[in-house]
């Protein structure tokens, strides 16, 4: 549900998509935690290191009692949001209540911050 891999480890706030493809199919949604996929695999790292990984389920959540509020937004929230605190159950990690592409979009604009500072050499 988050959209992308978190860039730190910690569990970031989902995306709605989730609850919209839950709530328009009328399925329920089996949470599922992934432990350990940070340390085996950190972003920018090729090949994956030998780590342990943990993958959890969770018990079916069932939504149901949304039927026919498909298309609000606090509805869609509110299912996301109890996905995502079903998967940080599972998972212990730290929750952040932000998206994880912005945090990446604000690192890579502080990385391309600090570039232009950088003294640049002639070109001759």
């Amino acid at each position: 549900p988050e959209g992308t891999r978190s860039p730190d480890g910690r569990l970031y706030r989902g995306k709605v998509g989730v609850a919209v493809l839950a709530l328009e199919a009328r399925v329920p949604v089996i949470p599922c935690a992934m432990i350990g996929t940070f340390e085996a695999q950190p972003p920018g790292q090729v090949l994956p290191r030998v780590r342990p990984v943990v993958i959890r389920f969770g018990e079916p959540l069932e939504f149901s009692r949304y039927a026919g509020m498909e298309k609000e937004k606090a509805v869609l929230r509110a299912v996301t949001d109890e996905i995502m605190y079903a998967v940080l159950s599972l998972s212990g990690q730290e929750y952040v209540d932000r998206y994880a592409a912005d945090v990446k979009a604000e690192e890579s604009g502080q990385q391309a911050d600090r570039a232009r500072r950088l003294p640049r050499l002639p070109l001759s």
